[in-house]
């Protein structure tokens, strides 16, 4: 018995250690793999979906025969600038790359929590981005990012949902950003879940500088976000595919990029550029500064610079590309189609203006602080209204129902003692 429980052990040890040694999954990480984590917004790299280039995958093999390194990319995403900011000054997540919008760049970097890895000396491919999408506001030196894509933000409506006259005016040139203030599309509108491109919408209507530094405009642009709350459907981030590819909502406000994506599954879409101007976007690559390994996300960054990684992403995210290597791709303008590419590079001779979107507000008797702060609390105070609003509405309900099941209870209560008493008189005559 003895011989035989031995004998049962040793295999028993054999099989665990033929399956350390050569029964783990190859997909798994192995020992000696490198993390690369990015952190990205959602839907912003060709990610192999319907047979895309798969962008991490490809740079997973570049590494194993180029770098003779095992490298597996980790990749997460967020919906806002603002969410991506929580994640990492709260030490909540620990990544390698970012790639945030200009204003928000400008406010990590004031921050001290990007790594300056000085892109023009360490980044071979950086050579191939527009002269004009260097030494932007938000990194003068360029020190801190790689432009990635930029774009702008206009509304995008559903034909089929608005009214003639409105479609006259768009098709004649005069689509303005009234519409998603037009109390006419009461429940149809979406607007930005984020404050600086949902105050720049009523600011821009309103003819006020989107980087004043004027509490007073502010509290303009306030008083008719407050007014349009009562018109929207919802504020909203990624969501904003499904509502209007759906046909649930009739009028958005976001970028143009996203708008080209949305068309492609409802063809009852349509965009425009209000004529009172908008914001102009640049969402770059950055390093956060405790990155774990920036040497690889300097060679992430080069390689998303190479012409077939760049052509792919532009292509699948639709969005405007500064990379020299995209522009001048045959692939990339046949794949686009005219009308993209009119909607995406087409406005050099537009008359609207096109304005960047500052963090650092320009300072005023508040200063940048100040003025910053008041717009926080003021979006703050724009969604608890929301919040307050409906907790109002529930509990007046609440209180309605409450008072109306008492009155209900009460009668019926005096009603069963009518009875009784009524029985007990006739019952004492009897």
């Amino acid at each position: 018995m003895k011989k035989r429980l031995t004998l049962l052990f040793l295999l028993l040890l054999s099989a665990l250690a033929l399956t350390a040694c050569g029964g783990e999954d190859e997909g798994a990480p192995k020992g000696d793999t490198v993390i690369l984590n990015v952190y990205n917004w959602g839907e912003y790299i060709s990610d192999g979906s319907l047979g895309s280039y798969d962008t991490n995958a490809e740079f997973e093999k570049y590494c194993k025969e180029v770098l003779g390194k095992n490298v597996k990319v980790v990749y997460s995403t967020y919906a806002t600038n603002e969410d991506m900011y929580a994640k990492i000054t709260s030490g909540a997540g620990t990544y390698d790359i970012i790639i945030p919008s200009d204003y928000m760049i400008q406010k990590l970097a004031d921050e001290g929590a990007l790594y300056a890895f000085e892109p023009e000396k360490t980044v071979e491919n950086f050579k191939y981005i527009q002269s004009a999408y260097k030494n932007r506001f938000y990194d003068e030196e360029n020190l801190y990012s790689v432009p990635y894509t930029y774009g702008k933000v206009g509304i995008i409506y559903n034909k089929t949902m608005l009214e003639a006259e409105d479609l006259a005016r768009i098709e004649a040139g005069e689509g303005s950003w009234a519409l998603l203030f037009d109390e006419k599309y009461a429940g149809k509108i979406l607007q930005f879940n984020n404050p600086r491109d949902a105050f720049a919408t009523a600011m821009f209507y309103l003819g006020l500088d989107i980087n004043s530094a004027e509490p007073s405009d502010w509290e303009r642009a306030l008083a008719l976000l407050s007014e349009q709350k009562a018109l929207v459907q919802g504020y909203v981030s990624d969501e904003i595919f499904n509502k209007m590819t759906s046909g649930s909502a009739a009028i958005a406000t976001y970028y143009a990029g996203d708008y080209l994506s949305m068309v492609e599954r409802n063809e009852n879409l349509g965009f425009y550029y209000p004529k009172e101007g908008t914001n102009e976007f640049v969402d770059a690559m950055c390093i956060p500064k405790n990155a774990k390994q920036k040497e690889l996300a300097i060679e992430y960054i080069n390689f998303m610079l190479s012409e077939e990684a760049a052509v792919a992403n532009a292509t699948y995210i639709c969005y405007g590309s500064p990379n020299e290597l995209v522009l001048e791709s045959a692939d990339y303008a046949d794949e686009m189609g005219e009308e993209a590419l009119e909607v995406l590079y087409g406005q050099a001779e537009n008359p609207y203006p096109f304005d960047p979107m500052f963090y650092s507000l320009t300072s005023g008797e508040m200063g940048e602080a100040g003025i910053q702060a008041l717009v926080n609390s003021y979006w703050e105070a724009l969604k608890t209204e929301n919040a307050i609003e409906l907790w109002v509405h529930i509990t007046s309900a609440l209180i309605v129902v409450g008072v109306l099941s008492y009155a209900i209870y009460s009668l019926y209560i005096k009603k069963k003692h009518s009875r009784f008493y009524r029985k007990r008189e006739t019952d004492v005559k009897k």
